[in-house]
């Protein structure tokens, strides 16, 4: 029984394993979307995320460990080089997965997985809206104040 287990094995042993998240992260971070099934989609954001969070920190340390998992010289200064000062800013969340369907072959289900920062439509097409501060209705507030500076102008006069 595999119970409070949280990896997903992907029915591989963990040497074929590492081997396919390290091969999709360095796609990923070259092509920046690829298309995948669902479940390897979810355990190839679950395995990358971490790489782009240390990724921020631009040291030989930081470099040395994301090789480790990598293995990848030319993918490794993809995502220090362009990667990384585009996501500086955000907390988390580099990566989207969204369902595009059902494989012809075996009707497994796929998914695409991109980075989030680097999908030029969806960022073209999202308007900026300012965001309100409050929930409250500040309607009555702003109606009751002139409402009340007018009687005493009237008065005035």
């Amino acid at each position: 029984m595999r119970h409070n287990k949280a990896i997903n094995h992907l029915g591989r042993q963990s040497g074929h394993r590492k081997a396919l998240l390290a091969n999709m992260a360095c796609s990923l971070i070259a092509h920046k979307r690829i298309t995948t099934t669902v479940a390897k989609a979810k355990a190839l954001k679950s395995y990358v995320e971490p790489l782009i969070t240390k990724s921020k920190e631009d040291t030989t340390h930081s470099r040395r460990v994301v090789f480790s998992y990598l293995k990848d010289k030319n993918a490794v200064t993809e995502l220090f080089r362009t990667i990384a000062p585009k996501i500086a800013d955000r907390p988390g969340g580099y990566t989207r997965v969204l369902h595009v369907g059902f494989r012809q072959g075996d009707a497994a289900e796929m998914a695409l997985i991109e980075l989030v920062d680097f999908n030029e439509a969806a960022l073209a097409s999202a308007p900026k809206v300012a965001k309100k501060t409050t929930r409250r209705s500040r309607a009555k507030k702003a109606e009751e104040a002139p409402a009340a500076e007018a009687p005493k102008e009237e008065a005035a006069e």
